[in-house]
């Protein structure tokens, strides 16, 4: 059975001071060239770099738009400053296979977060804020540390707060020699234009899409109402600029949009909805993760509709309807 992200989190904290689980390398196969690196050729992405930086001036990187100075020492929403914290980093297996290959995902876990779900799993850093400051310039080590692991892709786990200093990161890591395609791997409420800052900067999109109800999103996601909307909008994006997904001859994933559905009891996540939107407003072969691995974590037994976990009967319908919207690339 593949590792929980709980556990990898458990096993890999010590990665922050430069360890990591240990692998056997693979050769990497030919693939095509990451779309950083044409931006990068450019002069573009200083460009992208110091844009993103000025939000942070009166911070608008996700659609809270809490304004807080975070340059000038304070935090915002996601009680975050412009001090960059990661929880931990390393070659995952646990991961959707097109990004694991025989390599591992190589993620790097991200401190604190801007959606702040009740029922969060992995609350320890994303609520409570476990981890260390670093720079951006060991950001960069650690990207070029999991590609010398033989990673097939940089997994940026809970981004959205630290696209800024990811960029500078990624600046200085191409300079030497980082080829890894980069993948987003977001809650879904993200800025619209921030998104559209990072095209020609991500490869792989991977966003949740948690609720298709805004009432439901304000009651369990820190009074984030507008989600399904904003999900929505940023993912049509996402596919915009990436398209579907594709894979080398090994099937690891090198561009394209893959995206989570964690079912929830009660239907509170409105599957029925989602597998529908998706077949509608993007295309049936979008690659869809539908996750039955929730649990009631953090605070979500203070809510009885969470307090339990998916039923046999609930996952059993919420297959039911993808395969009724005519979903084909599904990942269950």
């Amino acid at each position: 059975m593949a590792p929980s992200r709980r556990r990898f989190l458990h096993d890999s904290l010590a990665a922050v001071g430069g360890l990591a689980l240990p692998i056997t390398a693979q050769a990497h196969a030919a693939r095509p060239e990451p779309a950083y690196l044409r931006l990068a050729r450019q002069g573009r992405l200083r460009d992208v770099e110091k844009d993103l930086w000025a939000t942070l001036d009166a911070c608008r990187l996700c659609p809270r738009a809490c304004g807080a100075d975070r340059r000038g020492g304070k935090s915002g929403v996601c009680r975050s400053t412009a001090r960059l914290k990661v929880a931990s980093y390393g070659p995952h297996f646990g991961e959707e296979r097109p990004l694991v290959g025989r390599g591992g995902s190589g993620t790097i876990f991200f401190s604190n977060c801007n959606l702040l779900c009740c029922f969060c799993q992995n609350w320890e850093i994303n609520h409570r804020g476990d981890g260390r400051y670093i720079s951006e310039v060991e950001l960069a080590d650690m990207m070029l540390d999991l590609q010398e692991r033989r990673c097939h892709n940089i997994n940026l786990v809970t981004p959205t707060h630290v696209v800024p200093h990811i960029v500078t990161a990624l600046r200085t890591a191409v300079g030497r020699g980082l080829r890894l395609p980069l993948v987003y791997n977001t809650g879904g409420y993200d800025s619209l234009d921030v998104v559209r800052a990072l095209d020609g900067v991500v490869d792989i999109y991977l966003p949740d899409f948690k609720y298709q109800d805004g009432t439901l999103a304000a009651r369990y996601s820190s009074g984030a109402a507008d989600y399904p909307e904003v999900a929505a909008a940023v993912i049509k994006e996402m596919h915009r600029q990436v398209g579907t997904l594709k894979v080398d001859e090994r099937g690891v994933a090198v561009r394209g949009l893959m995206i989570r559905h964690l079912v929830l009891p009660q239907n509170i996540a409105g599957t029925d909805r989602f597998v529908n939107w998706v077949a509608r407003d993007l295309s049936r072969d979008t690659y869809v993760n539908i996750m039955r691995q929730y649990r009631p974590e953090h605070r979500a037994r203070d809510y009885p509709a969470l307090s339990r976990p998916v039923t046999s009967e609930e996952w059993g319908q919420a297959l039911a309807w993808a395969r009724a919207a005519g979903l084909t690339n599904l990942h269950t």
